[in-house]
């Protein structure tokens, strides 16, 4: 049954096992120190660069546009847009790129014989919607983030008052153990707290900041506990519930409402995908067309007319609680 076998094959197999458990015991060996060196939000990866508190308190606070001076670029509105969209970048270089951006879709849509006057018109227009309609999209799926962590947090800060921490002690935790946005936000009171803000003032800060439109119920919460006492821990407990609640009943009222935003979708793309499909299949059919300026007028009207129709429909199936 083993003629022919010969021994050198044993010591083969034994010696590619022994590879094997060497390469996987590497492997669990650096897998394990890199998450010990895994920083869990962007307050935590400042904090690798060994500098102080008070520096990373600093940069934070530069990175969102809330230092003094920073309001020479930006109306107070379009600031706090960019504070609540969470965006890090410069805003000058942020500008640059989506001025960018909008001349080149100008250029583009001048090429394809789009009259001159109307190019510059297009470009005056997206100058100004491109980089609020961009940051408004970061500042909708940042709050939707911040509304999934919030409850997790509260949990987390009410575990802490039962272990007899203080309220600061308690929401530092929440930027220890939490990811971003959550934790970088709670990092933030949490140094104001302890270069000399009160509570009650950071936390104002921090609705500020986020503008999510569960935070003024905390705020709430712990502004009464600080100025009259009580039971925050069984405050917290209900908050956390409640908001809980409150995001099942916004998911459930945006699933009943899924028809009227589908049927939107259906109607913005049936006239673009007819329109890209007559000019894949026969794109003479408008050649005769494209130089005359009524037709991009009346693409242009054709445009609003179907922006305006969609912007009724989502506010009809889009309801505020």
């Amino acid at each position: 049954m083993f003629e022919g076998f010969s021994a050198i094959y044993v010591v083969y197999a034994a010696a590619a096992l022994t590879g094997i458990m060497i390469a996987e015991a590497c492997y669990l060996l650096y897998a394990g120190r890199s998450d010990k060196r895994t920083a869990i939000n962007r307050r935590m990866k400042l904090q690798e660069n060994k500098i102080s508190q008070e520096q990373v308190l600093i940069q934070l606070r530069k990175e969102r546009g809330l230092e003094a001076g920073a309001s020479r670029f930006s109306l107070d509105q379009f600031r706090a847009l960019r504070t609540q969209s969470g965006m890090v970048m410069p805003l000058p270089k942020f500008l640059t790129i989506t001025s960018g951006v909008a001349f080149a879709l100008a250029l583009v849509a001048i090429w394809y014989g789009l009259p001159l006057l109307m190019g510059l018109l297009l470009f005056v227009v997206l100058l100004p919607v491109m980089p609020v309609m961009v940051m408004r999209s970061q500042r909708n799926r940042r709050l939707k983030r911040f509304g999934m962590q919030l409850p997790e947090a509260l949990e987390l800060i009410t575990r802490g008052l039962k272990a007899g921490h203080p309220v600061p002690v308690a929401i530092a935790m929440v930027s220890r153990e939490m990811p971003d946005p959550i934790g970088t936000e709670f990092g933030v009171i949490a140094d104001e707290v302890t270069y000399g803000s009160d509570l009650v003032s950071a936390l104002n800060a921090l609705f500020d900041r986020v503008g999510h439109e569960d935070l003024p119920l905390f705020v709430t919460a712990v502004s009464i506990q600080t100025s009259s006492g009580g039971n925050l821990r069984e405050i917290l407990d209900g908050l956390s519930m409640t908001i809980r609640d409150r995001g099942k009943l916004r998911r459930k009222v945006r699933a009943i409402s899924t028809e009227g935003r589908m049927s939107a979708y259906i109607l913005t793309a049936v006239p673009a995908l007819l329109f890209a499909a007559i000019m894949v299949l026969m794109p003479q059919f408008y050649q005769d067309v494209w130089g005359e300026a009524k037709t991009w007028y009346l693409l242009g009207g054709s445009i609003s007319w179907l922006m305006l129709g969609n912007l009724i429909m989502f506010k009809m199936s889009n309801f505020k609680f």
